[in-house]
């Protein structure tokens, strides 16, 4: 029988938070990488917060060892409901309402950020304005919302924008949308 593995140590609150997630994820170890994802998010890194920073890697020369592997494989592969996840998240937010709730001295902010992005064959990639470069170019644009006031702000949604060119049908197709 294998040893158990050892839990990734993260900080009290953060393990608090992210309790209440742990009924979305199954097996364990979906557990586990959901904690190294938020402590790659929040934690304090010396480098951006690419996939290999996350997990305290250095870009390209250990993008291929194990945790940055099982992060990709988390995020992009693993069995999860991202919707079920946000709505929790959003629900949480709301119950704290000396912090959180929504008020006449706060505002909803609505934006977008774009990377570039070579080829095709990724979902919504497509020749957006990438405000990150300053020009059109091939790349991946995401429509963020969130809360903001004078104490606190908070992320509530980010959606990946599909530009007509990638639907059947292109600007008449149902689901084609434009950012604003």
């Amino acid at each position: 029988m294998a040893a158990p593995r050892e839990s990734l140590a993260v900080p009290v609150p953060l393990e608090r938070y992210a309790h209440v997630f742990d009924d979305l994820f199954h097996p364990q170890i979906q557990r586990q990488r959901f904690r190294a994802y938020l402590s790659g998010l929040l934690l304090p890194r010396d480098r951006t917060k690419t996939l290999t920073a996350l997990v305290g890697a250095e870009p390209i020369v250990q993008a291929q060892i194990a945790p940055v592997q099982q992060l990709q494989f988390f995020l992009t592969e693993a069995e999860w409901d991202a919707a079920a996840l946000t709505t929790r998240r959003v629900e949480g937010l709301l119950r704290d309402a000396a912090w959180t709730a929504p008020h006449a001295a706060g505002v909803l902010v609505i934006d977008e950020t774009g990377v570039r992005k070579d080829g095709t064959h990724t979902a919504h990639v497509g020749s957006h304005y990438l405000g990150t470069i300053g020009k059109t170019a091939n790349g991946i644009v995401a429509v963020t919302s969130l809360w903001a006031d004078d104490q606190v702000y908070y992320p509530l949604h980010v959606r990946p924008y599909t530009p007509a060119t990638r639907l059947l049908g292109d600007k008449q197709h149902p689901a084609f949308r434009t950012k604003p």
